[in-house]
């Protein structure tokens, strides 16, 4: 082995040490200021395939019954009640989608019906097996930021 190629190594398992012991943000230390999440949630970069999913998934996010899809066409009965989603990486960065995801009403003065996928802050009257947890978990939330910035023109 060269000298080079042991330091690379040295990094890279510096690197993935490093994101193995990133903590994930807990949903009520998570901070949008001006708009924005800039941090990741959970310190690993989102997958953008599974957060494709997500987002189709009905029993999870349910993203489709809101908005419009283009690039998830082969769904049925997309919804009108939101913007389209396609090109929303040429008109949202990805800390502000994360923002949005994580609880549009903070994002948007409470001028929204789309709820906060990572809050705990979901209203009154939350039946008992869902309260105290969130719709998606962080890794979700960063994989559909993920998704999402894939949706340019």
């Amino acid at each position: 082995m060269t000298k080079g190629f042991v330091i690379s190594m040295a990094i890279a398992s510096a690197a993935l040490a490093g994101s193995a012991v990133a903590e994930t943000i807990a949903p009520d230390a998570v901070e949008i200021v001006d708009m924005e999440v800039a941090a990741s949630l959970t310190g690993q970069p989102g997958d953008p395939i599974a957060g494709r999913k997500t987002f189709a998934d009905r029993g999870k996010g349910n993203c489709l019954a809101c908005h419009l899809n283009e690039d998830l066409k082969e769904q049925l009965f997309h919804g009108e009640v939101g913007p389209p989603v396609d090109g929303a990486a040429d008109r949202w960065t990805a800390s502000q989608l994360r923002a949005i995801v994580v609880n549009s009403k903070d994002v948007f003065g409470g001028q929204t019906i789309m709820p906060g996928f990572y809050t705990l802050n979901v209203g009154i009257n939350v039946a008992e097996e869902y309260q105290g947890k969130t719709i998606l978990t962080a890794q979700e939330v960063e994989d559909v930021v993920a998704y999402l910035m894939t949706l340019s023109q």
